[in-house]
């Protein structure tokens, strides 16, 4: 693992020679699920304000819109070739056609509170456009909640890397422990959604 932080803050680090531009490109991988942290490029970000580079709103809002570029390649992957894989494969995950419809319809009606929360919490906020994009949420809703989420995660980690200043790494190593507790919440509620597919289907044989 410590290798793999040090290959992540490497990248961090070499995109950070662009400026604003390189912010960017970071924040649109890790919204792309390519597994750069956004808690290494934000403070990092921060970093180059703290060096004399604009500034903590100008580079919050480059790192909301490179994040928001990232999430919109997800939710169009999700949008064109997620359904069709979902509802032909989907039976061997334990996700039944009712499932996948009762997700989009929940997608529809909530979908705007569930991107915007998600955004603001480590892990889940990478890899959300893609159930967005599958289960077909409106478009501009999508995009509306996804900066509006997207906006205040960045202006903090921004904030907190100016301030640190030279010590930006410093973040990343406070948060580790509450990407793993989140991983694991996870976790535990696919298994247990696997476990009462299991029962219910159990009962279905039983009951025929």
């Amino acid at each position: 693992m410590e290798v793999l932080k040090q290959i992540f803050v490497s990248i961090a680090e070499y995109l950070s020679q662009f400026g604003y531009l390189g912010i960017f490109i970071g924040m649109t991988l890790e919204s792309a699920c390519i597994p750069i942290p956004s808690e290494i490029i934000l403070p990092l970000g921060g970093y180059l304000v703290y060096k004399g580079i604009g500034n903590i709103f100008s580079m919050s809002l480059v790192a909301t819109l490179g994040g928001y570029a990232g999430s919109v390649i997800v939710y169009l992957i999700g949008y064109y070739g997620g359904r069709p894989f979902i509802l032909k494969y989907g039976k061997y995950f334990f996700i039944s056609k009712h499932d996948f419809e009762r997700a989009e319809k929940f997608f529809q009606k909530r979908g705007e509170i569930t991107i915007f929360i998600s955004r603001l919490l480590p892990v889940i906020r990478t890899f959300i456009s893609l159930p967005a994009g599958i289960a077909r949420m409106n478009f501009v809703k999508f995009s509306v909640y996804t900066i509006l989420g997207s906006f205040p995660w960045s202006l903090v980690f921004v904030y907190l890397g100016k301030k640190l200043g030279d010590n930006w790494r410093i973040i990343e190593e406070h948060l580790k422990g509450l990407d793993y507790f989140i991983l694991a919440i996870l976790i535990i509620a696919i298994l247990a959604y696997v476990i009462i597919k299991l029962i219910r289907s159990k009962k279905r044989v039983d009951v025929e």
